[in-house]
């Protein structure tokens, strides 16, 4: 079984591509913005034919274009994405007050342990 990296497009470059396929990791990371639905021909369209090359970034490419690459990659959007969007419009927190790492980790911590708070109870409720 081979390990994967999901990532958005913030983290793509030819080194990061060529570094994971290096630890043996299999990189699924976004090329660019891609419209959200793909028109439904698109989606049911068999996968084009495997690349024949060693190049990782070219590989990539291919399988992010796959039916199981698409379905790989999409579930990045169901683990961290909705956290984020959460503690940014739920918590409303979207910038650090305090000054100095120590103290923005403080206040991360603060502001995660408030989600977890917020998760706890939302749990326990439903």
């Amino acid at each position: 079984m081979m390990l994967s990296l999901l990532a958005d497009n913030g983290y793509f470059s030819q080194d990061n591509v060529n570094s994971c396929a290096e630890h043996g990791i299999a990189p699924l990371i976004a090329l660019g913005r891609e419209a959200h639905h793909l028109p439904i021909a698109q989606r049911l369209q068999p996968d084009a034919p495997e690349p024949q090359t060693d190049d990782p970034l070219v590989n990539m490419a291919h399988q992010l274009k796959t039916q199981s690459g698409r379905k790989l990659y999409g579930r990045r959007k169901c683990t961290v994405e909705p956290v984020f969007g959460i503690i940014k419009q739920v918590l409303g927190f979207r910038q650090f007050l305090m000054r100095g790492l120590q103290a923005a980790a403080g206040e991360w911590k603060l502001v995660a342990m408030a989600y977890n708070f917020k998760r706890m109870h939302a749990m326990a409720a439903g």
